[in-house]
This record gives structure tokens, sequence and C-alpha cells, in this order.
């Protein structure tokens, strides 16, 4: 008779018991794993190839250490079901989406109901925002089974960059010339939104412009550059609003023309229909045809640079925007 694929990697370990370091430095990596304690020293995976690899990464740093370790890929025949063993990752990772869900809400506190939004308390609110997306995907890639309290993350994530994109976002006072001469810097892979904004930034901000493309982690800015669309960028998003409004709105870009692209842009970008304009269809099987053709980023400016010329041409013939 045929068995089924076993469902689990068991990790069955024996630290020192003197090596109290080795066995903090174990518990925390396999914590960042998601793995579960389904009995003493043993831990519990989802079978992967991934999570094979990951641990037998930690299985090599036991040994190196002193102890002894063995993975097994397993079926759970008789003792725990794999319905409780589910159970048991699930509240692991409800527990970190409650975490979670406190920190969120302690960041919301800051938005007024009513009345202005201070410059610092945004730029706070902002920094917060990404730290805590940041430990969402985390918690996200380790939730096997989708455990109830990620929904109440969602909404309440949610619920926060609306209420920071309703508050009234202030416009820098620095003039478009300011930025002439730079070397812009965004990730590499440019899509939907770093494809507009470099558009935009050559035609209507700094027509000297030159672009780098870099890693999306870990690129420090050399003098004079300007990060867009990334971590700790210069220009990114705020709230729901994508990097190409927010390049329109802190460079005092008034064109309809743009106002429209930048609509389109959104709604690809944020995926939330915003605007439900009819061309934003059209215009994300073109993103998506010119992603596909080309991983040369340059090439990939070149031409999406060309499309968005003739659609600027076509909005600005449109006396209606």
């Amino acid at each position: 008779m045929d068995r089924a694929e076993p469902r689990w990697l068991l990790l069955l370990q024996q630290l020192p018991r003197k090596n109290d370091y080795l066995r903090v430095k174990i518990w925390r990596r396999l914590q960042r794993l998601g793995a579960v304690a389904i009995k003493g020293g043993v831990y519990a995976l989802p079978r992967s190839e991934e999570r094979n690899e990951d641990l037998q990464w930690v299985m090599r740093e036991i040994v190196a250490g002193g102890g002894e370790a063995t993975l097994v890929e397993a079926s759970l025949v008789q003792g725990l079901s794999d319905a409780q063993v589910e159970a048991l990752f699930n509240q692991a990772r409800d527990a970190d989406w409650s975490e979670l869900a406190t920190d969120v809400r302690a960041a919301a506190k800051l938005v007024p109901k009513r009345g202005k939004l201070k410059d610092e308390t945004r730029r706070k609110i902002e920094a917060d925002l990404v730290r805590l997306r940041r430990r969402f995907e985390e918690i996200a890639a380790i939730d096997f089974f989708h455990a109830s309290g990620r929904e109440t993350v969602v909404g309440l994530v949610d619920e926060l960059t609306n209420g920071l994109a309703a508050a009234p976002l202030p416009i820098a006072s620095k003039k478009v010339e300011t930025y002439e001469g730079r070397t812009w810097v965004t990730r590499k892979g440019i899509h939907v939104d770093r494809m507009a904004s470099a558009w935009l930034i050559k035609r209507f901000i700094d027509r000297t412009a030159k672009f780098k493309w870099v890693a999306p982690k870990g690129y420090v800015p050399k003098t004079a550059e300007l990060r867009f669309d990334m971590f700790e960028a210069e220009f990114t998003h705020i709230g729901n609003l994508c990097t190409f409004e927010v390049l329109l709105q802190r460079t005092a870009q008034k064109d309809r023309a743009l106002r429209a692209i930048a609509e389109i842009v959104h709604d690809i970008d944020i995926k939330d229909d915003h605007y439900q304009r009819a061309e934003t269809a059209g215009v994300a099987t073109m993103v998506a045809g010119i992603a596909l053709t080309s991983a040369d980023d340059d090439e990939r400016l070149a031409s999406a640079s060309a499309a968005l010329d003739q659609l600027y041409e076509v909005f600005s013939r449109k006396r209606s925007g």
C-alpha cells in the first residue's frame, strides 16, 4: 500500500547542560524558523526543502557546540495528531500576532482624531509603520497554518495606514531646482511605482538625473544621492500614498496629466482600486509585459518612459484630465 508523503520535519536534539549560551542561541534560531516543541528536545516544522536546509544548519551549530542532533522526516501515527500539531503552531503565531497588534494600536494612538498632524509625529508614525510591516512579514513567513490573529493585525495596519493618509500631508518647501544633477537610487527589478517615479524624476524634476539600481537591503547612500521607493528613502510611500504621489506633492507638481498618471500608478501599486480609472488595467498589463521581457532595469526604464510619454500626451490633450 502506498504511504503518504511525510508531513513533518522533526529535529531531535540534546544540548550540553552547562552550555547556556548554546541553549539560548539554538532556541532563538528555532523561534525565528517558526519551529514548535512537541516534546522535550523535539522540534517540528512542516516539511519542505527550504526548512530541511534550515534545520540542517541548526544541526551543525548544535554539533559544533558539543551537542547531538538528528533530523527526520515523519508522519504522525500515534500520540499527537496532525491537527494537534497544527494547533501548536497556531498558538505560537497567535501570541506573535497579539504582540504585534498591541504595537500597532500604540502607534495608532499618535494619529489625532481631528486637527493637523505635526511633522515630527508623522515621521515617527511612518517609521513605526515600516517597522511594523517588516515584523508582519516576518511573522507571516512562519505562519504556516494562517493563525486567526493575522486578520486582526491586517485590519489594524490598514486602519493605521488610512488614518495617516487622511491627515494633511505637508508640502516640502524645497523647489524643484534643489534636486537637479543628482544620482537617484532605488531597488533593482523596477516595477510600476519605480518605473513611473524614475520617469517623473527624469522628465519633470531632474533632467540630468542619473539612476542607480541597488539591492533592497543594506545600501548606504553616498553624498548627493537621493533614494526613492526603498527603506528609509528620501522619497517613498507615506501612509496610503505611493512614491510617485509623494514625489508629485513634495516637488509641487500641479500638472493634471501627471495627477491622472498618479491615480493609475496608485491603483496598480497599492492595489486598493481607489481611483478605478478605465486605463489602469491596460497600463498594468503593459508594465507586466515590460518586466517579463527585460531583466535589465535601464531597458525597463527606457520602455516604460516611452509608454509614459505617450500616456502623458493623451492626458495633456484631455481637458477633463
